[in-house]
């Protein structure tokens, strides 16, 4: 398993971050991970919770086209990349 930190990363994690930052209310408390885990990408985004469900969206739309985003800029790539969600603590 390699974890890269904020500062170092891919192009797929830079986008998710820019979008995420843009999304949320509290874009200062924003911080995405990225690790590799057997040939897949998890990029995890840690939020305030205040900006959970800004996040998540209306039955997961926000989620979902955030998780479209991030795949298809992996695929650029050759990656295949997953976004989780979580609340920072």
């Amino acid at each position: 398993m390699t974890i890269m930190s904020d500062a170092t990363g891919t192009g797929v994690r830079a986008v998710v971050e820019v979008l995420v930052r843009a999304l949320a209310e509290h874009g200062d408390a924003v911080r995405v991970t990225e690790s590799q885990h057997r040939h897949k990408t998890l990029i995890e985004v840690f939020v305030a919770p205040s900006d959970l469900g800004r996040l998540i969206g209306r039955q997961g739309r926000t989620a979902a086209a955030l998780r479209t985003l991030a795949a298809t800029a992996g695929e650029r790539d050759g990656k295949d990349v997953t976004v989780e969600i979580r609340e920072s603590r």
